[in-house]
């Protein structure tokens, strides 16, 4: 089975594992296992902040952050497709009571003007604006990366307006690939930040909150009450710790992957693939005009030992991750131009 619906369908090898297995443990929630303390400072130092905390999964993160930065009735600007809106179940609004403002972007990006126009003002009839969030890479946009110019001039707006600025980073390991950036490079204009270690990194379980020390210092309380504290979580962060000291560095190859998958599914009758955007470990394949849909599609393609996700009307997902290999992409895309080329069921081509 070639699985690419996600890279969080990694799975820890043998030497992962006897890292994990040989970890020293205490009691995080207590506030001293030494093996998350560990990869707290290793990852704020990789980010260039003063401190982070170890969480159970990006969504909480993310929630963290909303809840730390903003008040009931308080008001997010971000670009409409970001992962915090359309994909973690509504969740600043029923944990913080938080809305969110939406701006069409391009691949995942907004503008400073953009930006700048949808602050609202200091009246008692509008919500008010209490952050501005940024997704780098972007996944709805499929992976697409932020210049980091224009990340940049985004934050710079939102420090002019007094406004902090979040960085939803669950794939900043891949925006550093694909840019050559340090990860502190990237995230130097935000003033929180928050990572995965279980995508492009292939730890088993976990993200991280980071930003200045009395920021994670309210982050902890947010984590205590929506439930994240995780005992001897030492043997979690045993995990992303090798990850970061043995894979890091081969993230870009799952991009080198990815660009080939993009390029032949990119040539088949009826399916468009935005290879601009394709910049990093995902694509994002549009089927409409194959005349299937993205469930009918997917399925056919499980029946041939290749997964990929349905992720949109019309839209299928391929992520590419440490557990494939170029072959199997090579297959992968093989089954994939098969598949597309058979009649339809219902006689459509």
């Amino acid at each position: 089975m070639i699985d690419l619906r996600s890279d969080t369908v990694t799975k820890p090898g043998p030497e992962m594992r006897a890292a994990i297995a040989a970890a020293e443990v205490g009691d995080d929630v207590l506030g001293h296992d030494p093996t998350v303390e560990r990869l707290e400072h290793r990852v704020a130092e990789l980010l260039g902040k003063e401190a982070a905390l170890f969480v159970p999964s990006g969504t909480m993160a993310n929630q963290i952050a909303v809840r730390a930065h903003a008040r009931p009735g308080d008001e997010v600007i971000l670009e409409r497709g970001s992962h915090v809106l359309q994909f973690e179940a509504g969740a600043a609004a029923a944990l913080s009571g938080v809305g969110f403002w939406p701006i069409d972007g391009t691949r995942g990006t907004i503008t400073p003007d953009a930006v700048r126009r949808a602050i609202r003002p200091q009246v008692p009839h509008c919500p008010q604006t209490s952050l501005v969030w940024l997704e780098n890479t972007h996944n709805a946009a499929g992976g697409s990366v932020w210049p980091q110019d224009q990340l940049d001039a985004v934050a710079q707006v939102a420090h002019d307006a007094d406004l902090p600025v979040h960085l939803d980073g669950a794939r900043l390991w891949n925006a550093a690939a694909a840019t050559g950036l340090s990860p502190a490079r990237i995230a130097h204009h935000a003033d929180s930040v928050s990572v995965c270690v279980s995508k492009g990194l292939g730890a088993p379980v976990g993200s991280l909150v980071v930003g200045t020390r009395a920021f994670v210092d309210g982050c902890w309380v947010h984590r205590k009450r929506m439930g994240g504290g995780m005992r001897q979580s030492g043997l979690l962060a045993a995990g992303a710790l090798w990850a970061l000291d043995h894979l890091l560095d081969r993230v870009g190859e799952d991009h080198s992957n990815a660009r080939l998958f993009a390029e032949r599914a990119a040539g088949l009758p009826g399916v468009r693939v935005d290879l601009e955007a394709t910049q990093s470990n995902i694509v994002v394949l549009d089927v409409a005009e194959t005349g299937r849909t993205p469930i009918e599609l997917a399925t056919e393609l499980a029946k041939r030992d290749v997964l990929l996700v349905p992720f949109g009307v019309t839209l299928l997902r391929a992520v590419t991750h440490l557990d494939v290999s170029r072959e199997d992409v090579a297959r992968a895309a093989d089954v994939f131009a098969e598949v597309v080329s058979a009649p339809a069921a219902t006689g459509r081509g």
